[in-house]
């Protein structure tokens, strides 16, 4: 069954309220890389303040990533952000010195990237995808709802907002003919929310569910982009390679769990009941953010996040239940956010239905996968304190041709 045909560009939400809180890396004028907070549309050397006021946190901020701040812990984290929320709230002369425009400042990649995992949470998601690929049978693999469906990806192609992404070249085969070699004809997004490891965790002793806020600092929005002709042809038996690691992009600014607490609303209904050690426990960990996903400057999906089947603890938790270890600085993504609607799916690959009912755009162009010069704008935000919301920021990318000879 084909998807409808999509012309999109549905009504921008409300005006988002930023609120400070949000944790980056930057520099000015080619300086040092620096520790900064987000507040409104400045950027505060939280570096700078703490080391001037002596501060015991100031080697934490010293730069140039957040790695030593996030290895320091849960404690440490609680003092910072209730320090720098003290220094923001009447800022001194001291601190409006340090402040400045966002506009004038370079965002680097925050986080020294240890390993990164994706996994594929989404049930919407999931049954398009199995409905595209093996029409008229189950969309769903038999143990989809048993555990959190991952693989690992390449950390060091991670990269930060902003950073161009090269159109990938690898073997591709078209039905019924041989393999071939040149860049990816069927290059898609994927719109998704990233979880950032702080505190590490000892090889063989599994993370439960119930820890998960001990070890994950926060969030970054996430675009794991993905060859799909590349990935078919490749993915069995192993799964995705080629088609998935030439670039993973994510914002500039991490969001602390912490400023999300008003965002926590109770995961779908699970059938059947998960195993023990994937329990939801005491605790609700759904996050009801809104994804707003454009091309081009349209908007194309509005993806919701609090429909994820698989909540972020939950997949920490199988991550680890084998007894691997985390390292500060681990990284995992959620996997395409889809919504039930047609005009709230994650991927092109949905949105067109693999190709098979172009996106029109309102500029009078068609899509089914992203042409040379395309960029992909993911933002979203979440329900904050009084009414308020929380900005997490954007992360985007621009598709430049395949480059490079043939090998």
């Amino acid at each position: 069954m084909r998807g409808p045909r999509l012309r999109l560009d549905v009504g921008r939400p409300g005006p988002v309220v930023v609120t400070s809180g949000a944790y980056g890396v930057f520099s000015r004028g080619g300086g040092d890389r620096r520790v900064g907070v987000a507040t409104g549309g400045n950027v505060l050397d939280a570096g700078a303040v703490a080391a001037e006021l002596g501060a015991p946190f100031a080697p934490l901020l010293a730069g140039p990533v957040l790695n030593p701040f996030l290895a320091a812990g849960r404690a440490a984290w609680t003092e910072v952000r209730a320090t720098v929320a003290e220094w923001l709230a009447a800022p001194s002369e001291l601190v409006r010195t340090h402040l400045h425009p966002v506009a004038e400042v370079a965002l680097h990649l925050p986080v020294e990237i240890a390993d990164y995992v994706d996994f594929y949470s989404c049930e919407h998601h999931a049954r398009n995808v199995g409905a595209i690929f093996r029409p008229g049978q189950e969309p769903l693999p038999p143990n989809w709802k048993h555990l959190p469906i991952g693989y690992h990806g390449r950390a060091g192609t991670v990269v930060v907002s902003g950073t161009d992404v090269v159109r990938p070249r690898g073997q591709r085969k078209p039905p019924g003919a041989a393999p071939t070699f040149g860049p990816s004809q069927r290059l898609d997004f994927e719109a998704e929310v990233g979880f950032v490891v702080g505190t590490p965790s000892a090889l063989g002793e599994p993370v439960t569910v119930a820890e998960f806020a001990d070890h994950v600092f926060g969030v970054v929005l996430l675009n794991d982009w993905s060859a799909r002709d590349l990935q078919a042809w490749e993915t069995v038996p192993l799964g995705p390679f080629l088609g998935k690691s030439f670039a993973t992009s994510v914002s500039p600014w991490v969001v602390p769990l912490d400023a999300l607490a008003a965002a926590r609303v109770a995961p779908p209904p699970r059938d059947p009941p998960p195993l023990d050690y994937l329990a939801d426990g005491d605790e609700a960990w759904g996050l009801n953010l809104a994804l707003e996903v454009r091309l081009n400057g349209h908007v194309v999906s509005r993806p919701p996040f609090a429909s994820m089947y698989w909540t972020a603890p939950q997949q920490l938790a199988h991550l680890t239940v084998n007894g691997a270890s985390l390292r500060t600085g681990d990284l995992y993504g959620s996997g395409t956010v889809s919504g039930p609607a047609a005009d709230q799916r994650g991927s092109l690959l949905e949105l067109s239905w693999n190709g098979t009912a172009p996106l029109s755009l309102p500029d009078g162009s068609t899509r089914t996968f992203l042409a040379d010069g395309d960029e992909v704008v993911i933002t979203a935000s979440a329900p904050g304190p009084d009414g308020t919301r929380v900005d997490l920021g954007s992360v985007a990318g621009r598709i430049l041709p395949a480059s490079g000879a043939r090998p």
